[in-house]
């Protein structure tokens, strides 16, 4: 019976520490995660609005928690009622929860 329980708890040590080691890990590939929870702050400028299908195109800043470069790219608003609240050429600051706007204010 001793020797089952010494058995278990050596068992237990080893996978304990392979899980906190493992835990500490980051992702390799280079690219950091995105926040799991929680918005993102973006500034950029307003190049293209497309009502009809909910997107706008913005020409960003980098956004550091995403680990993004500056660049163009669009994306979809969470309510159509945020493109109201845009203009072309306009310079925002916009919210993201994932790679969806979900608020927007003047710069």
């Amino acid at each position: 019976m001793k020797t089952i329980i010494l058995a278990l708890a050596a068992a237990l040590t080893v996978t304990s520490a392979a899980a906190a080691q493992h835990a500490g890990h980051a992702d390799h590939s280079g690219q950091a995660a995105a926040p799991a929870a929680g918005t993102v702050e973006g500034v950029g400028v307003v190049k293209k609005i497309d009502a009809k299908t909910g997107s706008v195109t913005i020409a960003h800043d980098p956004i550091k928690a995403l680990n993004w470069p500056a660049m163009v790219m669009p994306f979809k608003v969470a309510d159509k009622a945020l493109i109201g609240q845009m203009k072309v050429g306009a310079k925002i600051r916009f919210q993201l929860n994932g790679q969806v706007i979900v608020g927007v204010r003047p710069f």
